[in-house]
Formats: structure tokens, sequence, C-alpha cells
């Protein structure tokens, strides 16, 4: 066996030897780590989930919370001028393209799907404005289906300071999280991340020596030496 190779299967392995441990943890200190997106149907998760690119769960709830009263299904959507639909998202930020997308997706869904969200990555990803991220929110949290690993932002962030990934782009990354975590657990780990990173490991200030995982993170040893 070569050197390269006989270094790649030792990463592999520590990699999710560390994953382990980390999971472990994330299940002692967010047991009830859950989408923070607020839906009654895989249709309104999928609107919600268009809403909060480049936005905060938090806006997107109130936003949704006055939409979804009199707009919850394709039709409505299909209906409803883009004008007005801009005027009811735009605090969610770059309305015109969500509304534009939201719309879209909304036809598609109608014309090529019955009316009905589709449960698989594959259908999901030809609708507009829906790439693998928003696809693996949908059926993660609207179908109960692990087909996929959210990697968003924070997954993204933590992923490269915990020592979980090396990938440069997002779906790099969703592979190397799915190779190193069980599947069932690839829904809760997601949830349980963007806690953590939102809560302790910050973008500009991680907040390292009250974060419950410090023990096992990688970014502190490194914040450690240089010091």
């Amino acid at each position: 066996m070569s050197k390269s190779i006989n270094r790649e299967l030792n990463d592999q392995s520590s990699k999710k030897n560390l994953a382990e441990r980390l999971l472990i943890k994330l299940r002692e200190v967010f047991p009830d780590a859950d989408c923070s997106l607020r839906f009654r149907s895989p249709f309104e998760l999928l609107v919600a989930t268009i809403l909060s690119a480049q936005c905060t769960d938090v806006q997107v709830n109130k936003v949704t919370k006055i939409l979804f009263q009199q707009y919850n299904e394709p039709e409505h959507f299909v209906e409803i001028s883009s004008e007005m639909l801009e005027g009811l998202i735009k605090s969610t930020g770059f309305y015109r393209n969500k509304a534009k997308n939201i719309k879209a997706a909304s036809k598609e869904i109608i014309k090529h799907f019955g009316g009905k969200v589709p449960h698989t990555m594959a259908e999901l990803i030809t609708l507009s404005g829906v790439g693998r991220k928003t696809a693996n929110v949908v059926l993660g949290n609207g179908f109960g289906i692990n087909e996929g690993f959210v990697v968003d932002t924070h997954i993204f962030r933590l992923s490269h300071r915990l020592g979980l990934a090396d990938g440069k782009l997002p779906e790099t990354v969703e592979q190397e999280l799915m190779a190193i975590f069980p599947q069932q657990d690839w829904r809760f780990i997601s949830h349980a991340l963007i806690q953590l990173g939102r809560n302790y490991c910050k973008s500009r200030k991680p907040d390292c020596n009250t974060c419950p995982v410090n023990s096992i993170c990688k970014q502190l040893e490194n914040i450690s030496r240089k010091g």
C-alpha cells in the first residue's frame, strides 16, 4: 500500500472517530435540535427555505406567519401577482428573485408533479430556485428522508474548524460528511451543528472558551498553538 493511500485511510479513520465523539456530544448538548423554520406542509417548507437564503430563520418565520395565512398552496402562488408577492416577502432580501423562483416552482409542481412537492433529490432539484441544500432541507424535514446532508454557511464553516471536512465547495463538504456520519443521524447532526454555529462557533468571533465541544475541536488546538 502506497504512503499516500495509507495517509488517506488514516485521515478518514481519524475523521470518523472525531465524528463519533462529536455526535455523542451534540446529543448531550442539543438533544432537541430541529428545523427552526415554521411550516405545516412540505410545500410551506419549500417556500420558507427559498426565502431563507441570505436571511435569518427568525425573519423568515415573521414573514411566513402572515404569508401562509392566505397563500399556502402552489395554486395560490401561481395566481398572486409578482408585485404582491414581492411586497409580502421584501424583508427577506433578494425578494424579486425569490418571488420569481417561488412562482416558477409552484407552476412546475402543478405541471409536473400533480400539485404535490416531489420527494426525491432528482425531482426536487429540477424546480426553480432549488439546489441540493434546499432539497435536503425539504426531504429531511418535510418527508423524513435522509438522502443528503444539509450544508449551509454554519455547517460549511464548522466542518472545517472541527476538522471534519477539507472541501472547498458545499457539495464536496456534503460528500465528506455523508462518509463519516451515520445516515440515520444526518438530519439531527445538521440541526445541531447549525445551533452550535449560531450560539458558539460564530463566523467572526467563535466563543471557544464556553463552547461545549471545545475539547474535540481542532480550531481550539490551532488557537492554543498560536498562543
